[in-house]
């Protein structure tokens, strides 16, 4: 056998003892990848883009993989700031997911008290810059294995904009950016080293816009039909509906319109709601029960509604056989561990909160293996009804951090974030690595996935076919 023929037999004899005989080759190209990585990582928590609007930190990321001769197709699904980016051929198709939205309001420097750097500004205080950096890194480190190797295989890049209430993803998903992929893998930021098989709730959100009359609110108010009567109305009915929902059932609310002055009777008021449940059946049942209540407010108050569906994602499904490949793989590597100063900025991170949920010293382990249901919600849930998709987190904030706070944003602008991070590109290498190896797993994380959506699925995302809202964060 030629030697060439041999590196292309590869997948057949990488695995000696459960560990690929490439691992060090291959974390020696992870390594390479470190300081670019963080500079970006950096370079996207000083831009803190919101969603759909993250047209710098996006051509950030795909300048770092054209640089390394990925090729880019831009503006992916109808989204300018959504695209993909592929290296290899043949092969299995491995997806990396990478976002890069910042949250409104949340702007803090990277210092362990709250300081805003620009009061009400966008912060990333879901990490989402450590997300892209760390699998445009693993991404990279592949690129340079496969290059090394000679292995057959295709790294899919996949630019996910607008995870942050903009469904980014579930328009990707629509728009068949998936339908080449045998196997997503993707990672959160988080207090924690974990690799658990986890679910999330589906989501399905809208704005529901009232219309009534103007009128003198003091001198003609008979003359007048209050919008945010209609508002408050339905708010009234949806709260009394509370009882008579499902307990894992989640309904919030914001009132994003009320008028323009008390004297006025308003002529205009919107609410913002929120369905959540772990089934998207009874999310769209729910979410119907919401529309009623709002057609009823309206009726009862002499106003109209409109609503428009902003959002909808379905819950997170789990893969078990996948999800192993990533746990042994975070056993093997281990968490992270902080220098002194590090040590520091976490023990005063830490005396922020009131009830700490992890000690400090838990970032240097991984947590059990145990499924968990998550109550919140993310667009990676409809790739995951349609491909296998495995994702784990890692200790890139303070043990105890919640997600959405000014102590993650903090975090994640300094080295404590960017060593769970590089821990991150270390574990989404390595399994892409495993699996090209291995196809056997691929085939059982396929027929998983086919198991659990039953014989009878057929995927309709629960936005509809409504565009992508390009400018919901305006």
């Amino acid at each position: 056998m030629t030697v060439r023929k041999l590196l292309m037999a590869l997948p057949l004899l990488l695995l000696v003892a459960g560990r690929s005989i490439y691992a060090a080759d291959l974390l020696d190209y992870v390594e390479a990848e470190r300081q670019s990585s963080i500079d970006v990582a950096d370079t996207l928590w000083r831009l803190a883009e919101l969603g759909y609007l993250e047209q710098k930190s996006s051509k950030t990321l795909q300048n770092y993989l054209a640089q390394r001769e990925f090729t880019i197709e831009q503006g992916v699904a109808d989204i300018p700031t959504a695209f993909v980016a592929k290296y290899g051929r043949g092969g299995p198709t491995i997806a990396l997911l990478a976002e890069f939205d910042a949250l409104p309001g949340l702007n803090q420097a990277a210092v362990p008290r709250r300081l805003a750097e620009s009061e009400g500004a966008p912060g990333h205080a879901c990490g989402h810059h450590l997300f892209g950096a760390a699998s445009v890194a693993a991404a990279s480190a592949l690129a340079s294995w496969l290059d090394a190797s000679g292995v057959a295989a295709t790294i899919k890049l996949v630019g996910t904009p607008a995870e942050e209430g903009g469904s980014g993803k579930v328009y990707l998903a629509r728009a068949g950016v998936f339908d080449d992929v045998d196997v997503v893998l993707h990672w959160h930021p988080s207090d924690r080293n974990s690799a658990s098989p986890s679910s999330s709730t589906a989501n399905k959100s809208g704005r529901f816009t009232f219309l009534g009359r103007a009128a003198h609110a003091a001198s003609a108010p008979d003359r007048g039909r209050s919008a945010l009567d209609g508002v408050e109305a339905m708010n009234y009915m949806v709260n009394l509906m509370r009882e008579h929902v499902p307990q894992t059932a989640r309904i919030h609310y914001v009132i994003t319109d009320g008028g323009d002055a008390p004297n006025i009777v308003p002529e205009q008021a919107q609410v913002y709601y929120y369905v959540r449940h772990p089934k998207p059946s009874q999310v769209v049942s729910l979410f119907k029960r919401v529309v009623k209540a709002a057609e009823a407010a309206a009726m009862g108050t002499e106003t109209k509604v409109s609503v428009e569906v902003m959002h909808g994602n379905y819950p997170v499904m789990p893969n078990h056989t996948l999800a192993r490949v990533v746990h042994d793989n975070m056993l093997a590597l281990g968490g992270i561990r902080y220098d002194e100063a590090e040590q520091r900025f976490a023990e005063k991170i830490q005396a922020s909160f009131q009830i700490p949920r992890l000690p400090l010293g838990s970032e240097q382990h991984v947590q059990p293996y145990v499924f968990r249901q998550g109550m919140g919600s993310t667009d990676v849930g409809d790739v995951s009804w349609l491909v296998p998709t495995v994702g784990f987190t890692t200790a890139t904030w303070v043990p105890g951090t919640s997600a959405h706070s000014w102590q993650a944003v903090a975090a994640g602008g300094m080295s404590i974030g960017h060593k769970g991070m590089h821990l991150a590109t270390k574990l989404l290498a390595q399994t892409a690595v495993d699996l090209i190896a291995r196809p056997a797993l691929i085939a059982a994380a396929t027929e998983e996935l086919k198991r659990s959506q039953g014989p009878d699925f057929k995927y309709a995302a629960l936005l509809g076919d409504r565009l992508p809202p390009l400018d919901y964060r305006r």
